[in-house]
């Protein structure tokens, strides 16, 4: 389902860069490879960098004080190491609370990712609604905010998973997941209620696409669920331009910081060179007690 949420709609459209972009896909793990897959059909031509902080992984975990600490002084590396034209921060717990800090800190462009509450409300028939995101992102004002004017004639269900972006990562990384564990995580986004069902589930942590297909099979309806990268890689188009009409020379194969590394295993890094990140490597910085 290819639909538009509010994303980097702070800034307009910049003059279209000439020269090879070069575009930072940031998120806490491993979800932003959703985007990243994205971002890349969208401007093949371009030098995308993949950074996980997966030594802060889980950030629901952290205070939002910590959060907004973290993701600076991570960004901070990042920025000065990579030099991008423009971040997408691939994370909706961080995007909820962290993108006015970046954009009052940086002059480059950042696009967020936020709960897909507009374009469900839209897309729903029965007016039942879920928003399936972790717990932190369930709880921000942000997204509160999202559901009161854009999802007022709707019964929204706010869905805190606490497992479902750790399972993701799990099944990446080629670990058992057992089908009870996803559907004990997406049963409650189902409901039933004068003869009407949730027809809108929004995916609203990049994390979950990676389980798209089997959620499907274990849903006890159908229904239509929104993934945010399709957006996300539209609004980065509008954003730096389209890809040039004129041949380019297609960039090499993408790189990825990880500021853990802990669990990078042989069977993640293969699952990486699928998202064509072969070139992987550390950027250090152990979260602090």
């Amino acid at each position: 389902m290819r639909v538009d949420l509010l994303a980097g709609t702070a800034y307009g459209t910049s003059p279209v860069i000439t020269r090879t972009p070069t575009i930072l896909v940031f998120d806490s793990g491993l979800g932003g490879l959703t985007v990243l897959s994205e971002v890349t059909r969208a401007r093949p031509d371009a030098q995308i960098v993949y950074a996980a902080d997966d030594a802060g992984f889980p950030y629901g975990r952290l205070s939002e004080a910590q959060l907004i600490d973290r993701v600076l002084a991570v960004m901070e590396r990042l920025v000065a190491r990579c030099h991008p034209d423009l971040v997408v921060i691939a994370c909706n717990t961080a995007s909820t609370l962290v993108l006015p800090t970046l954009r009052a800190r940086f002059t480059i462009p950042f696009v967020g990712t936020v709960p897909a509450v507009k374009p469900a409300a839209e897309l729903s028939r029965s007016r039942l609604i879920s928003v399936l995101a972790t717990p932190g992102t369930v709880a921000r004002d942000y997204t509160r905010g999202l559901i009161e004017t854009y999802a007022a004639a709707c019964e929204v269900t706010l869905v805190g998973s606490t497992r479902l972006a750790g399972l993701a990562e799990a099944a990446l990384k080629g670990e058992p997941v057992a089908d009870d564990a996803i559907l004990a995580e997406i049963a409650p986004c189902f409901i039933e209620r004068n003869g009407e069902r949730t027809d809108v589930v929004t995916l609203s942590c990049t994390h979950y696409p990676l389980l798209l297909e089997r959620m499907r099979r274990l849903a006890p309806w159908p229904v239509n669920w929104i993934d945010p990268a399709p957006a996300i890689a539209r609004r980065v188009t509008q954003l730096i331009g389209p890809s040039p009409s004129r041949p380019v020379l297609v960039a090499g194969e993408a790189p990825a910081l990880f500021t853990g590394g802990a669990g990078l295993t042989g069977p993640l890094r293969i699952a990486l060179a699928g998202y064509g990140l072969a070139q992987v490597s550390l950027e250090p910085m152990p979260l602090a007690n």
